[in-house]
């Protein structure tokens, strides 16, 4: 039995489909937020409640008896934590929501993976727990205690209690740094979703630092595949890189959205934003460890998604 918390979000709904295909018994767990259009939730939902080895729950993970209850009853073998308040510039506004959920839900389940004698627990953590550091690539053992964003900062405060957790108490934890995740069932506060969609529709795009970005986007696929491997490797304690093998300049990402659609973006210049860092590289050497070689490229990526998205609303 597996636990997948966050499992209406992008990354979680993937995960449960690969999962459910190998023939896994998954419990999913959501708050089915409004952070961004719940209905795009739900209908990530509805597919895999059509799949009878899925059941769901929607609750909120800082809601510790009923989050009880649910490991009292499943005894879960695996727990894959991925839900989480994210997107770096809403935490800029709204701190409370990253403190509630991203440290106190993060404590919740953790307790409770203590408590029922969880095998491996795998949790969401971030490329943005790099902050201040100007090294390429980013490599796991680089200090990341300088966080220019509080999400970052939660997310550096998982790592950091996981570890306790792990030492004190021999719980294997795994800690994944996910890289720009991107594809088909997106977030809608993501940069391909929201160029996507104004240049659909004859809207200007903001590109921030003048277009001088580089990220190391990376496919929704491999981001499972990754995930895979990690959950059937357990560790005592580890923390993993999850990106691509290269990295893109944002305005070449920008010129394969604009390829694809057909269309030309109307294109808005701003300077960085706060909280935001000019180039995120990743050193996924750890992870190859175990197998994982990312296999998607942006053309084929993006064509997949900007596909999904016409599909999706009917344009």
């Amino acid at each position: 039995m597996i636990i997948v918390t966050g499992c209406a979000g992008f990354i979680g709904y993937h995960l449960c489909k690969n999962l459910l295909a190998q023939k896994h018994k998954i419990i999913g767990i959501d708050s089915v937020n409004e952070y961004y259009d719940p209905e795009l939730k739900k209908s990530r939902l509805a597919q895999l409640l059509s799949t009878p080895d899925f059941s769901f729950h929607k609750i909120d993970i800082c809601d510790f008896e009923s989050m009880e209850k649910i490991f009292e009853s499943s005894n879960p073998e695996i727990v894959c934590h991925l839900a989480a308040q994210a997107g770096v510039r809403y935490s800029i506004t709204h701190p409370f929501a990253y403190q509630k959920s991203n440290n106190e839900g993060f404590l919740n389940i953790l307790e409770l993976s203590r408590r029922y004698k969880v095998k491996n627990f795998v949790y969401a953590s971030s490329s943005s727990v790099y902050g201040k550091n100007s090294k390429l690539p980013f490599s796991e053992d680089d200090p990341v205690d300088q966080p220019i964003s509080l999400y970052a900062a939660t997310k550096r405060s998982n790592e950091l209690t996981a570890f306790c957790y792990s030492h004190l108490y021999k719980l294997n934890t795994s800690g994944l740094r996910f890289f720009t995740v991107y594809g088909p069932w997106g977030r809608p506060d993501m940069a391909l979703f929201i160029f996507t969609k104004a240049i659909i529709e004859n809207r200007p795009i903001e590109i921030f630092n003048n277009g001088k970005m580089m990220r190391n986007f990376t496919y929704i696929d491999d981001i499972v595949d990754g995930i895979v491997r990690v959950i059937n490797n357990p560790k005592p304690f580890e923390i993993y890189n999850i990106g691509n093998d290269r990295a893109e300049n944002l305005l070449d990402f920008i010129a394969e959205i604009e390829s694809c659609i057909g269309k030309k973006a109307i294109r808005n210049y701003q300077p960085m934003q706060m909280g935001d860092v000019p180039s995120t590289v990743a050193d996924i050497r750890k992870i190859q460890s175990l197998g994982y070689q990312p296999k998607t490229n942006i053309d084929i990526g993006i064509r997949n998604f900007v596909n999904w998205y016409r599909d999706y609303y009917r344009v």
